[in-house]
């Protein structure tokens, strides 16, 4: 029985094993062979792809050498080289204004005239009496020698003459404070007396500005205070003069920083022969911080951001390299590059960024053309 039992099984599974491969070859399902043979197809054909990596294709473009200007831009107002508010000195009555207003005068020139003939007669009186000490006190030095006089009265007659001739320097001064005039060449303003008026010491006459060369006054933040030079140049505009351009230079940089502003005071100079800028006109300024003349200079969409950080690729023996740099001044459509890159004329992927890895195979396409600026 057993016997039986055991053939009876081994027929079975026979059955099923030629079953399963006619099966097989009815419906087309593959073989154990078959199988391995599908698998070892497929191990191959991934190792292909991993092999050989596509080229990618590229726009370029070489990095050139151009000049760079650092600039920190600020607003300003221009003032005279000397401007004074033109003053009386003493109470007096106007008799003449021999200036015409706006005028160019030279320094020393009359602008207003006092009356004066009160100061003229006591100038006279001073005078006169002067010659009399004076005449007196050289007949007694001629009478010396002889002894005839005692040399105490020749010290009384030298102390009169003195003082006579003090009252004289006084007088003159006094006269002279009846004529006010221009202290430097400038052009005045408007009048504000007119003749016959009565003035008071502080009574305001008109103004003189020296405008041939006049001052703009700005503040830069205080970060620039490193680069600021006297001598650097300085650029400035006013929207009343359009495009117009006036080229000066830093004068004078403020001893202190405003610890409200945190920005240090600067004042330039500029030619004013023309006399276009006047005292109090509003200006853009623009301050020239640094000038790099062989700067390497990028095309800006040859950056590729991340946070902070800046990287570009270049082409190296048929691949892209990912170099990371940092980046100086932003001129239009291009970007300094102060480290990272130090041949000018490498080439630069400027398209198909997006699409790069570091060390992938590419190919150029195009090579972008930069004139030179």
């Amino acid at each position: 029985m057993r016997s039986t039992t055991q053939i009876a099984a081994l027929v079975v599974i026979a059955g099923l094993g030629a079953g399963w491969h006619l099966y097989g070859e009815r419906v087309g399902l593959p073989t154990p062979l078959a199988l391995m043979g599908l698998e070892a197809t497929a191990s191959t054909g991934g190792a292909a792809r991993q092999q050989a990596p596509q080229e990618q294709p590229v726009v370029v473009a070489p990095i050139r050498v151009g000049r760079v200007i650092e600039r920190a831009e600020s607003v300003g107002t221009v003032r005279a080289r000397e401007s004074i508010t033109v003053t009386a000195k003493v109470t007096g009555m106007v008799t003449a204004i021999p200036f015409q207003e706006g005028q160019r005068v030279r320094g020393g020139e009359v602008l207003v005239q006092l009356d004066a003939a009160a100061l003229r007669a006591e100038l006279d009186q001073a005078r006169a009496q002067h010659d009399d000490a004076r005449n007196q006190m050289v007949r007694a030095q001629r009478l010396q020698p002889g002894q005839t006089i005692a040399e105490q009265r020749m010290v009384t007659l030298e102390a009169v003459a003195r003082q006579a001739a003090g009252r004289v320097r006084q007088a003159e001064a006094r006269l002279e404070e009846l004529r006010i005039s221009a202290p430097f060449d400038g052009r005045v303003g408007l009048r504000q007396v007119s003749i016959g008026a009565l003035v008071q010491p502080g009574t305001v006459v008109t103004t003189l500005d020296d405008t041939e060369r006049v001052r703009v006054e700005f503040s830069v933040p205080e970060v620039h205070l490193a680069r600021l030079r006297v001598g650097s140049e300085v650029r400035a505009a006013s929207a009343a003069y359009g495009d117009r351009v006036f080229s000066g230079h830093v004068a004078v940089l403020d001893t202190r920083i405003d610890p409200a502003t945190r920005s240090i005071r600067v004042i330039s100079e500029f030619d004013n022969a023309d006399e276009a800028l006047r005292p109090g006109l509003f200006l853009t300024v623009i301050l020239t911080l640094a000038s790099r003349e062989n700067a390497l200079l990028v095309p800006e969409e040859a950056i590729d951001p991340l946070g902070e950080r800046a990287f570009v690729y270049v082409v190296r023996d048929g691949r892209a390299r990912r170099l990371e740099v940092r980046l100086g001044i932003r001129l239009p459509g291009e970007v300094e590059i102060r480290e990272g890159v130090a041949t000018a004329g490498e080439q630069v992927v400027v398209r198909g960024i997006q699409r790069l890895r570091h060390d992938l195979p590419v190919r150029v396409t195009e090579t972008m053309i930069r004139p030179a600026s």
